[in-house]
């Protein structure tokens, strides 16, 4: 029998939204919240040393955080209100309710609320009114929205130095003064609603721990369930003062607000921990014990791009306390096992205690593929660069989710839009046609017959990008304009500077830095493309122009020789110069492009990131065959990496090329790369030495995976005896055998040094 689908929440959300509908959006938002939290939170499970687990609603608010990825704003998830229709499972007394919010959020919803708002450019380029979900695997697109705002890294040392009391005090004060001067009170109004309903909720679980503790027959769980039960009451009524306390706020926090990152923790909990340690309020033991608890619960309840745990790095006002407690994370992970999450990452710089990066290296060579590894040295000045930011600032970048940096509780920066480069350079070939719809699909700048020199054909594709980056740009810049007028972000705009201390909203001009990000695949596949077009058809005159299409438009079939050719050109990742030279500038404009439309939107930065999250595979589906010698449908290189197989002259070759690009116009890039566990165990000094030169020479980032080819080649045969393999994808990491049959052999088509 299956179970019954209850939409109750969902009807009482909607009802509130409804009857607040006149009111402050602030107000109506708190409203929201009320009947949002804790009605969504799930129980405490058995072994759980701390509360907090969410079953989001299929309608909601959050900034993020939600079933499947939906959210942004308030959110209608309408495929899974539709599946729970047909089950025909729903209360009886629900039905009709439920069929009529479904109607009324199809034009309610911060996405429909967006959509709404297109500009007449906008419209014949972005889809709109679909139900999608991320990858977008429904069709050939260059340019696609995407409706969210991620990368929510609030002050959480605020909020612990605080406490919610603290929070309360100096929030009811600003309300008194702007009403007072005849201010916007009502922001502040829905921040102490909101305040209101976290501590309901931190209620919620106290009397939850409390029954469980009494229902029992386990003395050590009862103590457990009590000590929790206090920890939480703690919680409503003043500051943390202890490890357990700052760790049990922080994480209902960071449910409650929809966030999906956690940020610098050594920061903000290192201190809790050190003194609890010295004084002997916590053992090294128990500490591990509530870390573990940690650990499950972000594995439990977040997504695998997400769930960002940072240690290490410059701008840590407290090192000594911080080290202390990124040792104990990097335990953690040890203890707990090979995991998919956290995403645990290292910053590190020249001079930083040697034992935290000593240790990573040795869990990555356990199998582990975290940390993930940032170099300080070259990415603060780098952030500072492309954000247009002070070093201070800087000091303070978050990478997000797959690998996008923003700044931490001072910038928003979501990555709201995505761009298939192979995809545009696939339609510039065919004067803007897609060849498999045959619809005019970008600018019509002419066939690559047309082009008498190279530099005209690159021009031509530049302006395709350009054309493409202006929609997107536009468009993120329209979330942040919808998303001011409809919802504060209260949860957010409490604990954003400067939200509170200019009476603003995080999205209404309180930020101090709104940013945002284009994600980009296919760069290097396109800029190996183009380098084959250029020798070949443009250079040295081995394939005419005619030729290369018939190709292309064959997917080579019956064109060998063309692809023979098309195959040995230069490619980026042997420090080759010829194809570097064409990467860097291809690098260059879409990064100097997509930078410039600060100037033209209300953007403090936006920047493109060069990352990965199963995109290359996924968007790869629909672009045909291309002229770096892949074939139609297959994937595209990952990220800033070489396409599998191409870096053919050894690692070292590889780091030259890879560290060529510059990172001072982009908000993010990654690195994969792999190695033999034989040779990690048999040469580890080399392994080192090598890691050591590509980050001297400019590397700043890495992302790890210490496998043999063969393991992987047996788990696609026998994939119950591989359990336990997992693998770096690009901006997530994943258990091999829970792959996609062609994201694995993707993954298998990687060079392993």
């Amino acid at each position: 029998m299956q179970k019954i689908d209850d939409f109750s929440m969902e009807l009482n959300f909607t009802e509130a939204y409804r009857k607040n509908s006149d009111e402050h959006i602030a107000i109506r938002e708190a409203k929201c919240q009320a009947a949002q939290f804790p009605a969504v939170l799930s129980e405490i499970q058995d072994n759980d040393r701390l509360a907090g687990r969410t079953f989001w609603g299929w309608v909601g608010f959050s900034p993020h955080n939600a079933p499947g990825g939906a959210a942004y704003g308030y959110f209608c998830h309408e495929q899974k209100i539709i599946e729970a229709l047909e089950r025909g499972n729903i209360p009886m007394e629900q039905r009709d309710g439920v069929h009529e919010m479904l109607h009324f959020w199809k034009t309610e919803t911060s996405k429909a609320k967006v959509e709404a708002a297109f500009t007449d450019k906008m419209l014949p380029v972005l889809f709109r009114d679909e139900i999608v979900s991320l990858p977008y695997n429904f069709k050939p697109l260059i340019a696609n929205p995407i409706y969210r705002m991620a990368g929510v890294f609030v002050d959480y040392e605020k909020l612990l130095r605080l406490g919610i009391p603290g929070l309360i005090d100096e929030i009811a004060e600003c309300r008194d003064k702007a009403k007072a001067a005849n201010g916007d009170h009502e922001l502040f109004e829905g921040m102490l609603m909101a305040l209101d309903v976290f501590n309901y909720s931190c209620h919620h679980y106290e009397l939850q721990a409390i029954e469980k503790a009494k229902a029992t027959t386990d003395p050590k769980r009862e103590k457990e369930l009590l000590q929790l039960a206090d920890v939480l009451k703690k919680n409503t009524l003043r500051k943390p003062e202890s490890f357990y306390e700052a760790l049990q706020l922080s994480w209902l926090y960071t449910l409650i607000c929809g966030s999906l990152e956690l940020g610098r923790v050594d920061i903000y909990l290192g201190d809790f921990y050190a003194n609890d340690i010295d004084n002997g309020v916590i053992t090294e033991a128990e500490a591990l014990s509530l870390m573990h608890s940690y650990w499950k619960l972000i594995n439990d309840l977040f997504r695998d791009v997400d769930g960002r745990v940072i240690i290490g790095g410059r701008g840590r006002r407290n090192e000594k306390n911080a080290d202390r407690f990124a040792l104990l994370v990097l335990e953690t992970m040890r203890t707990y096992g090979r995991a998919i999450l956290p995403q645990t990452t290292l910053r590190f710089y020249e001079g930083m205690n040697p034992e935290l990066m000593e240790k990573s290296i040795t869990l990555i060579g356990d199998g582990h593929t975290f940390p993930l590894l940032y170099n300080d040295d070259v990415l603060v000045p780098g952030v500072a660069a492309a954000h247009d930011v002070p070093l201070e600032d800087a000091e303070q970048y978050m990478p997000l989710g797959c690998g996008e940096i923003t700044i931490d509780h001072m910038g928003f920066g979501t990555p709201s839009g995505s761009l298939n480069v192979l995809k545009a350079l696939d339609v510039t070939l065919r004067n803007g046609v897609d060849h498999i719809t045959g619809k005019q699909l970008g600018l019509a700048t002419g066939e690559l017959t047309d082009f008498k020199t190279f530099d005209d054909f690159f021009d031509a594709f530049k302006k395709q990008l350009a054309f493409f980056i202006e929609i997107l740009a536009d468009h993120e810049d329209l979330e942040y304009v919808e998303s001011a007028k409809h919802a504060p972000y209260l949860y957010l705009s409490m604990l954003y500077d400067d939200c509170i201390a200019r009476g603003k909203a995080i999205f209404d001009g309180g930020i101090r830095y709104l940013g945002g990000s284009l994600e980009s695949f296919g760069s290097v596949n396109s800029a190996d493309s183009l380098t084959a077009i250029k020798k070949m058809v443009f250079d040295e005159k081995l394939i005419s122009a005619e030729q290369l299409m018939a190709a292309l438009n064959h997917n080579f079939v019956g064109y060998e020789r063309e692809h023979k050719l098309l195959k040995e050109a230069p490619k980026y990742g042997n420090d080759d110069d010829y194809a570097d030279a064409i990467m860097i500038e291809l690098h260059d404009f879409m990064c100097n492009t997509i930078r410039d439309q600060r100037e033209r939107t209300n953007l403090d930065w936006y920047l493109n990131v060069l990352i990965n999250n199963k995109q290359n595979t996924i968007l790869g589906r629909w672009v045909g065959a291309s002229a770096d010698g892949r074939k139609a449908g297959r994937e595209m290189a990952n990220a800033n990496t070489p396409s599998g197989g191409n870096d053919k002259k050894g690692v070292t070759a590889l780091i030259n090329s890879l560290v060529k690009p510059s990172h001072k116009i982009h908000a993010g890039t990654v690195q994969n790369m792999r190695f033999g566990r034989d040779f990690f165990t048999t040469d580890r000094p080399r392994f080192e030495f090598l890691l050591d030169t590509y980050f001297k020479k400019g590397g700043a980032q890495a992302m790890i995976t210490v496998i043999n080819r063969g393991d992987l080649e047996s788990a696609l045969v026998e994939p119950e005896k591989h359990q336990d393999l997992f693998v770096r994808i690009g901006g997530f990491s994943a258990r091999y055998i829970d792959l996609p049959r062609d994201v694995q052999l993707e993954i298998l088509s990687r060079v392993t040094y």
